[in-house]
């Protein structure tokens, strides 16, 4: 397999926190999002991923694009150790609290939009700061409250899961801007636990070949 991906990317992170929780091999293919004006939108690269946006998986024939979907297609096809595990109302808080922030917060603070909202839209910086400070509240209060009824080790019990895999970099993301998380001792209580694991660990952005100093 391969993994087109940027080692500062959310979704490239949870991809890898996947594939190492599973421990599958896979060659790790960087696609730089700032250098050459983004290597992203460059041609040989938008016929792997019109969409480009990372990270693309490779496995054979198969050619994957989002994150979750390739998450589910590795579950699918490598069911254990499972990322879906528990009961039917278990798995369905998993999948709830992932999408909480794959899809309702990452979309709305990567870094597309953060070039819109900077290059089209001319907001200043302490606008951009604006943002992102009320996105990432909006997200982790819920998200704080939600874990109050389902957390235990890990986000939804005892048995790490997709939600985790979606929760690490996402704090990851609030630290490296600057974002206040005192109000979340549950969320970052996962968290601190979560970092220990050293599939997590191993995918942490400081560790791929492609981070900058």
């Amino acid at each position: 397999m391969e993994l087109y991906g940027y080692w500062r990317s959310s979704a490239s992170y949870r991809t890898r926190i996947a594939l190492n929780f599973k421990e599958l091999e896979y060659n790790y293919l960087p696609v730089h999002l700032l250098k050459d004006g983004g290597q992203q939108h460059q041609r040989a690269y938008r016929q792997l991923n019109p969409n480009g946006l990372v990270p693309t998986l490779v496995d054979g024939q198969v050619i994957l694009h989002q994150s979750l979907a390739i998450i589910e297609y590795l579950e699918d096809k490598h069911p254990e150790p499972s990322l879906l595990p528990g009961s039917p109302r278990q798995r369905g808080a998993i999948r709830a609290l992932a999408l909480d922030l794959a899809s309702e917060l990452q979309p709305l603070i990567n870094l597309r939009v953060q070039q819109y909202l900077k290059k089209e839209l001319e907001v200043t910086d302490a606008q951009k700061q604006a943002w992102l400070d009320h996105w990432f509240a909006e997200s982790f209060s819920a998200f704080e409250k939600n874990l109050e009824e389902v957390a235990g080790t890990y986000c939804v019990g005892d048995k790490f899961s997709l939600a985790d895999v979606c929760l690490v970099p996402q704090v990851f993301s609030a630290q490296r801007f600057g974002i206040k998380l005192d109000d979340y001792p549950i969320l970052m209580g996962v968290y601190e636990r979560l970092v220990e694991l050293p599939f997590v660990a191993a995918a942490h952005p400081s560790k791929q070949p492609d981070a900058e100093a």
